[in-house]
């Protein structure tokens, strides 16, 4: 049964999402950071469903940084290992939902069954034609511009004039995912007010929201609430609100 959104103006397009707060939703009831981890897997599951039928088109998950290797080896471990077991068992989520898996991140610093695995669950999912998910899975939004920047001086001979002329629409073209458009909006959980290096290219514009609630209890209710509140907000581009031109002029 569908939700009923239809008091919202729109609907974003892509939500990007700072999944924090694990660890401390484990630490305020006496458990190991690796079950918050495992309730962190439950919500971005839920929340993923949630999303996908009330219309969203791409959800990136900020599952796990280039930072975030230096976090315990065993917490690194398990993290990992859930990754490597729930990409396959969640086929039939993806494949009932007509779910398209995709990556963003870099693959080579992966172990490479992990690595495997990922590239193998998106050729699986290439052709679901619903809401596409993006696993940002050993990411972090300096290291995507770098490796686009890499791939660019690769790719373009030394002759060719995009390589005397580079322009952010050309290097666009390298990105990890280019086809995808840029969040509209990007939720972190947990109350830090920060982006902590999350689709720096891609969220120039993105409007941002911050919920104090942790992500293992992060529920369709708080993901509504971020609706709402995007929906409420005018969104310019750099450009003067309609508003203030017609007071500019009047003046």
């Amino acid at each position: 049964m569908k939700e009923d959104l239809s008091e919202l103006k729109t609907i974003p397009a892509h939500v990007g999402i700072i999944m924090d707060g694990n660890g401390r939703w484990a630490k305020k009831r006496g458990q190991m950071r690796s079950s918050g981890h495992l309730e962190g897997l439950k919500a971005a599951k839920r929340i993923a469903a949630f999303a996908s039928d009330i219309g969203v088109k791409y959800l990136s998950y900020y599952v796990f940084s280039t930072e975030n290797w230096r976090r315990a080896q065993n917490e690194v471990d398990f993290i990992m290992g859930l990754v490597m077991k729930y990409l396959r068992e969640e086929f039939e989520f993806y494949k009932k939902n007509n779910i398209r898996v995709r990556h963003a991140g870099d693959t080579s610093g992966l172990k490479p069954d992990i690595a495997q695995e990922i590239r193998d669950i998106s050729k699986e999912t290439k052709d679901f034609n619903g809401m596409q998910i993006i696993l940002a899975l050993n990411y972090g939004g300096r290291d995507e511009i770098v490796r686009a920047v890499r791939r660019f001086l690769v790719s373009e001979s030394h002759a060719s004039p995009e390589k005397k002329a580079l322009t952010e629409d050309i290097l666009r073209r390298y990105l990890d995912n280019p086809d995808i458009p840029d969040p509209d909006l990007i939720i972190r959980t947990a109350g830090e007010q920060r982006t902590s290096n999350f689709l720096l290219w891609e969220s120039a514009y993105s409007e941002l929201y911050f919920s104090r609630t942790l992500w293992p209890d992060f529920s369709e209710a708080d993901f509504r609430s971020a609706l709402e509140a995007y929906a409420n907000r005018e969104r310019r581009f750099g450009a003067i609100a309609p508003a203030h031109i017609e007071q500019s002029e009047a003046s």
